[in-house]
């Protein structure tokens, strides 16, 4: 029986214990996860992509069990606020395309491109998605009992510690052992063996614990990966800026959206996660441009506050103002020697997208197809050629997925119009950017078919061709209007009429929460 260890806790310590326990045979692999008592959730984001209500599926986890215990909401997509000043509403929405967008998303790509080419069409991304329309009247993407089931992409926001202690509760009743403990801060608390692995590690308890695959969630500090292997960490700052966030919880709105807002302030952009107990705040941040508490006291300001002292006293039962650093990049090597990187010791994002959790799942998922090929990728012994290929290639994907969603949040920043602070002019100067951004880029403003592009970097993997066009088109990134001529305005009402009846298909945001409680399994 192979030993796995899974050095801290957090979401993404539990979301590998889970997925090792449900997708491993486990008459072949024992599970451990060992974490400090002392250390709780770090992550920042609230939010997920639709590849988390994947997760849950591969769990048979209904959403009526998980949702409700973590304060889960909704999530249609994002609206994007603030972030140019020459479109006429300086907003747009980013949803999920699903199925029911095959039509309108081809209109919209369509109109893009006459667009791209001078001519003066609606482009708007809101005005051709049935999630954005969705999030627009505080829909949910649930669709009415007895009404057609329209399938949709979603996503989530949630309590982020709470999902931690359910995920936990949930693969301890699958099987894994939890043992709480920290490792030692002693010199030999890592035991290697002749092969460079990790054969054992000490802990303050005075345990040792021995596996044949170690899994480092141990966060920034990335104890076994970074500080014990050496791998080097590749820093994204020269294109990503910012380094910090403030987080301020406030009270849950009355009428719960079924959207993350993500709106452009001085030096950096705010979230706004709606939760059934609260709601999420924060402000994403570069500290050589903006100091910590100038930018406490500026998402103070948005949110109505003066001042902390008001904040505090209107918000007497809520967690504290909490300060974050962040270290934005990941790891050369996500997997090295017998040891996995997840979650922030493997690297870290801006949680600009939310895809934090998409990543790690994404490297669990990855990694446990690699334990199903005939060779043994988990043998300390001297890799073998076929074992050592595999490896490469599975750090060469997970390095590319990195990669394609921080090229796709780069661009945020990139096609900004702002001119109100040094922040937002120095990222739209930037030309620290990918091969592949600036090939994107170059074409969509050459109005030539960036599909091209996106298919020969093998971008679409990542984000899908329509979600770029959302992006560009949302910034309004195109060259002036040259011609008068029109499409008939009777096939965009039609559409639009077409869309919004479709709207009246799905709950009311809070009755279809309030529904998963109703039906919360015993």
């Amino acid at each position: 029986m192979k030993k796995i260890l899974i050095l801290g806790g957090g979401t993404a310590g539990w979301m590998a214990a889970n997925l090792f326990a449900k997708m491993l045979n486990r008459r072949s692999y024992a599970i451990t996860l060992v974490e400090s008592p002392q250390l709780g959730i770090i992550g920042v984001g609230e939010g997920s992509t639709p590849q988390l209500k994947k997760f849950f599926d591969i769990l048979d986890i209904p959403e009526s069990e998980w949702m409700p215990a973590c304060h889960a909401t909704y999530k249609n997509g994002i609206s994007f606020v603030d972030w140019t000043e020459h479109t006429q509403h300086n907003r747009y929405f980013h949803p999920f395309p699903s199925p029911f967008d095959r039509a309108t998303g081809s209109a919209f790509l369509y109109h893009s491109k006459l667009r791209s080419q001078g001519m003066d069409v609606p482009v708007c991304p809101d005005d051709f998605f049935l999630s954005a329309k969705l999030a627009q009247r505080k829909l949910s993407p649930k669709p009415k009992p007895n009404k057609p089931q329209i399938p949709l992409n979603y996503a989530y926001h949630f309590d982020s510690a709470k999902l931690g202690d359910f995920l936990s509760i949930k693969a301890k009743e699958a099987g894994v052992t939890h043992i709480e403990d920290e490792l030692s801060s002693h010199k030999s608390a890592i035991n290697y063996d002749e092969f460079g692995n990790i054969c054992s590690l000490s802990m303050q308890s005075g345990n040792k614990y021995s596996a044949d695959l170690f899994i480092d969630c141990t966060g920034f500090s990335s104890r076994l990966i970074q500080q014990s292997l050496k791998v080097p960490f590749h820093s994204f700052s020269d294109m990503l800026f910012n380094d910090a966030a403030v987080a301020i919880p406030t009270k849950s709105e009355s009428t719960l959206p079924s959207e993350t807002k993500a709106q452009a302030l001085s030096n950096g952009w705010s979230w706004h996660i709606p939760l059934t107990n609260r709601t999420g705040n924060g402000y994403v941040y570069c500290s050589k441009y903006i100091s910590a508490e100038e930018a406490e006291l500026e998402l103070l300001k948005s949110l109505g506050y003066e001042s902390k002292v008001e904040y505090e006293s209107a918000n007497p039962n809520l967690p504290a103002i909490k300060h974050l650093r962040m270290k934005v990049g990941q790891v050369t090597k996500h997997w090295h020697k017998n040891v996995l990187a997840l979650g922030l010791s493997q690297g870290f994002i801006e949680p600009l997208e939310a895809t934090a959790l998409h990543l790690v799942q994404e490297t669990i998922l990855q990694f446990i197809q690699l334990l199903g090929e005939p060779v043994d990728v988990l043998s300390n012994t001297v890799e073998d050629e076929k074992a050592r290929e595999l490896k490469d290639k599975f750090n060469d994907k997970i390095r590319k997925r990195f990669e394609g969603v921080r090229d796709y949040i780069v661009a945020h920043y990139k096609l900004n119009t702002r001119n109100d602070s040094q922040y937002w002019i120095d990222n739209r100067n930037n030309q620290q950017l990918s091969p592949q951004l600036e090939a994107v880029l170059e074409s969509w403003y050459s109005a030539r078919d960036i599909n091209t592009v996106l298919n020969n970097y093998q971008m679409t993997s990542y984000y899908p061709a329509v979600s770029w066009f959302c992006l560009l088109a949302g910034y309004g990134a195109f060259p002036e209007i040259k011609t008068e001529n029109k499409l008939p305005e009777h096939a965009m009402r039609q559409m639009q009429e077409y869309i919004l009846n479709n709207t009246q298909h799905f709950e009311e945001h809070s009755v279809a929460l309030a529904s998963l409680s109703e039906h919360k399994p015993n």
